[in-house]
């Protein structure tokens, strides 16, 4: 039973008496606790045990008091079931087996079967939306992104093969989009039959893309994926992860709830370019979390007095959170957002930072 609904009251651009607040890689190997249970088990391993997964998932709730729990998972997850052979390695990332390299390559993709192959997420959860108080955001990859794992087969810094076969052979590309988008519309969907309350879409290193680029490639796929999910009563948030400001002007029209941003474009301009109309999600650079307590309360307070200055804001990371990044300080960092802003809010504290005010130096 969910008894604080701050997250999703944001994402309608409801008034709440807090700012909520939630970590992207909340789930992950700065916490102790989770370290000690990756030295038994790989991420897909526990993503595999439905009980053990829903464990590692309600650890952040727990320990940091945080208004969301976000599932854990892997974003390339339900590429096993459309074909795609592929390990997580340690220190790499996502290789893959039998990359995409042609449009027989892509031909040869199967639709995915979310209830047959990943029925172990479904059931996540599910125990999740018995246990949670708060809402689950669950979430997918979006196509470019998974894409440029599926091409380059593994990370990549310059994209070299992906922008190659987007450049010069469209046809492929687009039909690869499609098929990616489908898994997205039909993996998201059997999320939100599963008891999920919100979701998010990963786009990670969209940001590398010019924007005529972007919007001739990218963006038709996207606006059908929440397009095609519009009928859902959870709410979306888009997140074209990082070096991504040049692109937020192309997102006007997408019928989402929410759009996430990097710490490179402040509120204001991000809402400015966006042109009203959805709820933010932002936008702190992780690694000022390396800093001292004041300095990071000092960051916070610029952002949060941003982001309140219109309904619809939610306190969040411009990236995920690294393995080094401190428990305690996560604690305290969300205690702060929760005091801070229920007092801006209220009146009863001055605001510290105006709009477009510049962030303080760490």
């Amino acid at each position: 039973m969910i008894n604080n609904d701050t997250f999703l009251r944001a994402l309608r651009r409801e008034t709440a008496g807090h700012v909520p607040v939630w970590y992207m890689r909340q789930a992950g190997r700065y916490d102790p606790d989770y370290r000690k249970i990756k030295e038994s088990y790989s991420l897909l391993e526990i993503c595999r045990q439905p009980e053990l997964a829903a464990e590692v998932t309600l650890m952040p709730v727990r320990k940091l008091g945080v208004d969301a729990a976000i599932l854990y998972s892997d974003i390339m997850n339900p590429v096993a079931s459309i074909g795609i052979d592929f390990d997580i390695v340690a220190g790499t990332g996502p290789v893959i087996h039998n990359p995409i390299r042609s449009a027989e390559d892509v031909r040869r993709l199967k639709p995915i079967d979310v209830e047959g192959d990943l029925g172990h997420v479904l059931e996540t959860i599910r125990i999740l939306d018995r246990e949670l108080t708060v809402p689950l955001i669950t979430f997918a990859g979006a196509p470019f992104t998974i894409a440029s794992y599926l091409i380059e087969g593994k990370p990549s810094r310059s994209y070299l093969k992906t922008k190659a076969m987007m450049y010069g052979d469209p046809e492929t590309w687009f039909l690869l989009m499609d098929k990616l988008g489908d898994m997205v519309i039909a993996y998201l969907r059997a999320h939100a039959a599963s008891g999920g309350k919100a979701y998010q879409l990963f786009d990670s290193w969209v940001g590398s893309l010019a924007p005529a680029d972007f919007r001739r490639y990218v963006l038709p796929t996207i606006r059908r994926i929440f397009a095609e999910l519009s009928d859902l009563e959870q709410p979306g948030i888009y997140f074209p992860g990082v070096s991504s400001g040049e692109l937020l002007p192309e997102l006007r029209d997408l019928q989402a709830s929410g759009i996430g941003i990097d710490w490179r474009v402040s509120i204001p301009e991000a809402r400015r370019r966006l042109g009203g109309g959805f709820a933010i999600q932002g936008n702190l650079d992780p690694v000022v979390l390396t800093a001292p307590m004041d300095v990071i309360e000092r960051h916070a307070a610029a952002i949060i007095d941003q982001g309140i200055q219109e309904p619809g804001y939610v306190f969040n990371l411009g990236h995920g959170l690294f393995p080094e990044a401190s428990l305690d300080k996560l604690r305290e960092l969300t205690v702060f957002v929760h005091d801070y802003s229920s007092k801006a809010l209220s009146g009863a504290q001055p605001a510290a930072a105006h709009p477009g005010k510049e962030l303080p130096h760490v």
